[in-house]
Parts: C-alpha cells; sequence; structure tokens
C-alpha cells in the first residue's frame, strides 16, 4: 500500500479535480491522508464527501500553531499506515499510472525513493 499525504488549506476550486486523479489510478492499493490545515473554504466539506464515499481517504486536522505545507506533510507522516508515501499538492492532477510506476521503480530497483517529473498543462 502506499500512503498519499495532501497538505489542503483553501482548495476548494482544485481539489475535486486532485482527487478524482487518484481515485483513477491503475493502481487501487492507497489511502489518502488530507491534512487540513485551517482551511477557510469548502476544502474540509468537500474532503468530507470524499471520506464517506471511500474509506481510503481521511482528513486529520493540523491544530499546531506551525501551518504550511512542510508541517501539513509532517503531521500527516506520523498517521501514514504503509511501508511507502506519497506527496501530492491539493492542486495537483496526477496521470492515472503515476503511483504503479513510481512502486514498481522502487521494488524492480531495491531503491529507497522514486521520484518523477512534473509535468504542465494548460487548459484552455
Amino acid at each position: 500500500m502506499i500512503s498519499i499525504v495532501i497538505p489542503v488549506y483553501n482548495v476548494e476550486k482544485y481539489l475535486v479535480d486532485c482527487l478524482d486523479s487518484i481515485i483513477s489510478q491503475n493502481f487501487s492499493d492507497w489511502e489518502v491522508i488530507m491534512v487540513n490545515d485551517g482551511s477557510t473554504d469548502h476544502s474540509d466539506e468537500i474532503g468530507k464527501e470524499y471520506c464517506e464515499k471511500d474509506d481510503r481517504f481521511k482528513i486529520i486536522y493540523n491544530l499546531q500553531n506551525i501551518k504550511g505545507a512542510g508541517s501539513a506533510r509532517n503531521l500527516g507522516l506520523e498517521d501514514v499506515q504503509s511501508d511507502y508515501v506519497g506527496f501530492v499538492d491539493s492542486d495537483d492532477i496526477i496521470h492515472k499510472d503515476m503511483f504503479r510506476v513510481l512502486l514498481e521503480n522502487v521494488i524492480n530497483n531495491n531503491a529507497d525513493i522514486s521520484i518523477c517529473k512534473e509535468a504542465r498543462s494548460i487548459m484552455i
């Protein structure tokens, strides 16, 4: 299994696309840990909807005074339930094979880490 940690802060415009891209993965053995970093928009409600639809999603809350994506990722790491961890930003849309390929690279090469490049697309 892969634990995917996503910092969430006021990203209601992007979060659905991000979470849908994770659901669309060709690899299904994952959990998502969304770390709400004090959102004041509808990001929390969107996250809760995904938690209700799919038990692989969960939300934890950053109640520390230290805020920001790094702090949220560190908090998410404390809740990981697997040997492998992936990080996705809440405004990312990931390729459907991303985590399958990254995990295969780790296993097939007996590696400690597998990384990928950023790809950008512009929607018109």
